[in-house]
């Protein structure tokens, strides 16, 4: 049982150090005195997070053949089978403004705004907010970071047009603040480590820390431990799990600077970037877990490979690369191939939601209090088309989303009508996103 103690923490209460200020998870002692975390009736706060993956589905392996509640998982999905309650996939979708003129450029930046960017390989790019932004403005102006945008690749050193007379600046992100306002995604799990932990700090001292092999903890360890003296016992197990979780992620960044040290032959390795594309994309998906839980940021966006991607899969023996491999011309081994890719990206996907499960938060888990989208912007990506689109939808929303269907709309169903409909869920009501028509009451 929590000791009760004339003790009360704010919710933004920091453990700070030199240049280090860690955030605290939710805890008994953050609420009135005599309120045990699970009882407290308070409304739990409200995550979104957004993960995007190129180059579209081969569809009759993604989506499955029955509607309703008794739908089998087919061969894409099967990682996601332990989450059939906490899963809606949505059939049917279409977004009207990405198309073939410039499907690469097109499919993110349309992707989580319906709205067609102005042509041009200048600087005078436009495209319009995104709806992580339109959440962001509503739920994260509370917290340190209203956002946070990751990524995998990065094609920002390009200039100039990638795709059919688009500029490059449209390839590279999915998140616009307002129409001229691109967000960078950032692909270092180092920066993104220091971004939420550290107040700031030159690359030099990044590489001071990771040779003196020190963590960020040793900074703050005089107040954690004044701290545990004051708190219950419910509350000490609380920190002490975040505060190892925290841990374990800098050791495995460090770990990956070291092998990018201990390598000569490649000049100019970004620090805290791992070797392996799985430990990269993981540690992007635990910074995350980690915002949410010490809730540093509300709104997530991830984009797990960029359109254009030259990257190859041997881990699950498809060791072309993916965008050549995306342009399949029907061959059966190609399609083989890609679909072992696109159930490997799920099988990552499926780690992010059974990281977001295992941490509490409040009254249920992070998963419970989260609502997730997974998709891509095209569907048979051989043909470049953008109906129909995979969609899912994943966690609770607290208690906002009922899980385990498969929901079919009409053909060519405005994918905006979704976006709306998610928004609305975590409390953020607009009129209208980009060509929407309605939002879905039975979603």
């Amino acid at each position: 049982m929590n000791l009760i103690t004339k003790m009360q923490l704010s919710r933004r209460t920091m453990l700070r150090g030199i240049g280090v200020g860690v955030a605290l998870p939710l805890l008994d002692a953050m609420l009135p005195a005599q309120t045990p975390l699970a009882k407290s009736g308070a409304k739990p706060l409200s995550r979104m997070s957004f993960v995007y993956v190129p180059h579209g589905m081969i569809m009759d392996q993604f989506t499955p053949a029955a509607i309703g509640s008794d739908f089998e998982f087919t061969p894409i999905l099967k990682p996601l089978e332990p989450f059939r309650e906490r899963l809606v996939i949505v059939s049917g979708l279409a977004h009207k403004t990405a198309d073939n003129a410039g499907p690469h450029a097109l499919s993110p930046t349309t992707w989580l705004s319906g709205v067609r960017p102005k042509a041009t390989e200048g600087e005078d790019v436009y495209a319009s907010t995104t709806v992580d932004q339109m959440a962001a403005q509503k739920i994260g102006q509370d917290t340190p970071f209203p956002s946070l945008e990751v990524a995998t690749e990065d094609h920002a050193g390009l200039i100039g047009a990638c795709d059919s007379g688009y500029s490059c600046t449209y390839l590279n992100t999915l998140c616009w603040r307002t129409p001229t306002t691109p967000l960078p995604m950032e692909i270092n799990p180092r920066v993104v480590f220091e971004r939420l932990f550290g107040d700031g700090g030159t690359a030099a001292d990044r590489l001071r820390r990771m040779q003196e092999d020190r963590s960020i903890l040793d900074a703050i360890t005089q107040e954690v431990s004044h701290l545990e003296n004051e708190l219950g016992s419910d509350d000490r197990t609380r920190v002490s799990d975040y505060l190892d979780n925290v841990r374990e992620i800098e050791r495995r960044i460090q770990r990956s600077e070291k092998q990018a040290a201990a390598n000569p032959n490649v000049p100019n390795a970004p620090v805290g970037i791992p070797e392996s594309y799985d430990d990269h994309v993981k540690l992007m998906f635990d910074l995350q877990a980690l915002a949410f839980q010490a809730d540093i940021t509300r709104v997530a966006t991830f984009m797990m490979a960029r359109e254009l991607s030259q990257r190859t899969y041997p881990q699950v023996n498809a060791p072309d690369p993916h965008h050549a491999t995306s342009h399949h011309q029907n061959d059966a081994k190609k399609i083989e191939e890609l679909t072992r890719v696109q159930n490997y990206h799920i099988t990552l996907f499926a780690y992010y939601l059974n990281k977001l499960r295992s941490i509490p938060d409040g009254d249920g888990t992070l998963l419970d209090h989260t609502l997730l989208l997974y998709g891509s912007n095209m569907s048979n990506s051989n043909l470049h088309n953008h109906f129909p689109l995979p969609v899912l939808v994943a966690g609770g929303a607290s208690g906002q989303l009922k899980g385990g269907r498969h929901l079919k709309y009409a053909d060519h169903t405005p994918m905006t009508n979704l976006l709306a409909t998610m928004l609305d869920k975590i409390g953020v009501h607009e009129d209208h996103v980009g060509d929407s028509t309605g939002e879905f009451v039975d979603l």
